[in-house]
């Protein structure tokens, strides 16, 4: 087999075994996610409550959706440089602009995915509570309302945040890198750090 056989072989298998861990992380994730936001509505009785808790879950699968389209898009030279100075959240940039296939996947379609879930879901609960609590309520069109409104912040939120991606990615990631890099520090004390 020539050398760009086995390189493709090699691309395959790690394509394949990628995809196997992220399917196997995204069940477990998805089921952890719905199961504390069903945890915390059903112990909630506030509609206010309940919307803020969609609205901080629309705000991650948005913040998540702006950091793969940056990774995806920053270039890597940017980063040597300030290695070079040893500017803290350099090499975890790197890290992150060379596997932006991974961390575009993760943040896109995992966490931002299991995010769309999840509120469709948190809104198919506020709409029920809602029409339980107020006899009289139009269900249909509540849930066509709610619908609307997940849908369209959902959309517009991740527009914005895809502008700003593609317009600023290095400092997107040079930001997203340096908070890494003290959240390592906090959780391993600084013992490990991603090379």
């Amino acid at each position: 087999m020539s050398k760009r056989g086995r390189v493709r072989q090699q691309i395959k298998g790690r394509t394949a075994r990628w995809a196997v861990i992220v399917s196997i992380w995204t069940f477990f994730l998805a089921l952890l996610f719905a199961l504390v936001t069903r945890f915390m509505l059903d112990s909630i009785q506030s509609i206010i409550i309940s919307f803020t808790i969609l609205l901080i879950i629309i705000l991650i699968g948005i913040i998540f959706d702006t950091i793969g389209m940056a990774v995806a898009a920053a270039d890597e030279k940017p980063f040597h440089a300030m290695a070079a100075k040893k500017i803290p959240g350099a090499k975890q940039a790197i890290y992150l602009v060379r596997n932006a296939d991974r961390v575009s996947n993760f943040s896109n379609d995992v966490i931002g995915d299991i995010s769309g879930v999840v509120s469709g879901v948190v809104g198919a609960m506020i709409i029920l509570n809602l029409a339980m609590g107020t006899p009289g309520l139009n269900e249909l069109y509540l849930s066509i309302l709610v619908t609307a409104i997940i849908a369209a912040l959902t959309v517009g939120g991740k527009a914005v945040g895809k502008s700003v991606a593609i317009s600023r990615p290095t400092d997107l990631v040079f930001f997203i890198a340096r908070f890494l890099t003290g959240l390592e520090r906090l959780t391993l004390g600084g013992k490990r750090r991603i090379k």
